[in-house]
């Protein structure tokens, strides 16, 4: 499993109205993002930037990757300690900041994961696998802000 793992990914603007970028209120913000074998994604830029409500942004896109990454990563880190997961949800949220120079970055994303088990002799362990779980995250290992986590853990049939 050690090794380098390559992730390709091609991003093609599909929002020309004709006139390409001759003003910078004169074309859509719009991208299909596209992986073989994988479902097309539409994406724009988010509503402040002149993009699609509709559509994900870039900021969506790395708020949900942390997202997932802590939850997959969540759900092995019980399997190695005998936690039996039932359910998962994750309300996570992302602050970013504009740096009035026409660029910013994020502050902070907060994973706030809902943890059903099976048990409740469960619910301590199931707790701690976040700590885990966060450690193993390649995408949080990868940012240069603070993900922080905070968990909940309930029982089955509470």
């Amino acid at each position: 499993m050690l090794g380098e793992h390559v992730y390709a990914v091609r991003s093609s603007w599909t929002g020309n109205r004709g006139t390409g970028t001759s003003g910078y209120r004169d074309y859509d913000r719009l991208v299909r993002m596209s992986i073989a074998g994988k479902p097309d994604l539409e994406a724009s830029a988010d509503k402040p930037f002149r993009g699609d409500p509709a559509r994900w942004n870039p900021e969506d896109l790395l708020v949900a990757s942390l997202s997932e990454c802590h939850l997959l990563s969540y759900l092995h880190a019980c399997v190695t300690v005998g936690v039996v997961v039932v359910a998962y949800e994750d309300e996570a949220s992302g602050t970013m900041v504009e740096d009035g120079r026409g660029g910013g970055s994020f502050r902070e994303v907060v994973l706030r994961p809902l943890v059903t088990v099976a048990d409740a002799s469960m619910t301590d362990a199931a707790q701690a696998a976040h700590h885990q779980a966060h450690e193993w995250c390649f995408i949080a290992n990868s940012v240069n802000f603070e993900v922080r986590v905070e968990p909940r853990v309930r029982v089955a049939g509470d």
